[in-house]
């Protein structure tokens, strides 16, 4: 069996998802979100992300995390704060000595609907039929980190 964490990267709403892999497919370990104040300094969040992903690490004991690579946003101040709160994510996957995959959005969609271009919905709705969920996870964070984490399993040929 191997357990992996999917993360969706975020300041404002960090998503992840852990799921566990053997012959007979995916199954959902947990999933949620970290969140952190708008108002409150970039430093504190990041150390907020920091503190709590210790913490579902610690918890869940993932062997892989599967990181969604950030796609250029055109607004610069949006991207340089995801991009923090993806060091931030790296590096706490580092210290717990967990390997690191990274794909980005339309390989995440490829995998989890068999279409590049799929919209949101469709690839959350594929990540409940994966999951054999009765809903799609919520928050939307939580369903996409779901996906990174479903990716990385497809990747490895383990289900």
């Amino acid at each position: 069996m191997t357990r992996i964490i999917g993360i969706d990267p975020g300041t404002g709403i960090l998503g992840f998802g852990v799921i566990d892999i053997d012959r007979s497919g995916p199954v959902l370990v947990d999933a949620g979100v970290i969140r952190t104040p708008v108002k409150e300094d970039d430093a504190v969040r990041l150390l907020t992300i920091y503190d709590e992903l210790t913490s579902i690490i610690a918890e869940t004991k993932p062997q892989l995390m599967s990181v969604e690579k950030l796609f250029f946003s055109r607004n610069v101040t949006t991207a340089m704060t995801v991009s923090q709160a993806r060091g931030v994510v790296l590096l706490t996957a580092m210290q717990a000595g967990i390997t690191i995959a990274e794909y980005t959005p339309m390989q995440i969609k490829q995998a989890t609907t068999g279409y590049g271009n799929a919209d949101k919905k469709q690839m959350q709705e594929m990540v409940r039929v994966i999951l054999k969920l009765k809903e799609i996870p919520k928050p939307d964070d939580a369903a996409d980190a779901l996906a990174a984490a479903i990716t990385h399993g497809m990747t490895m040929r383990n289900f």
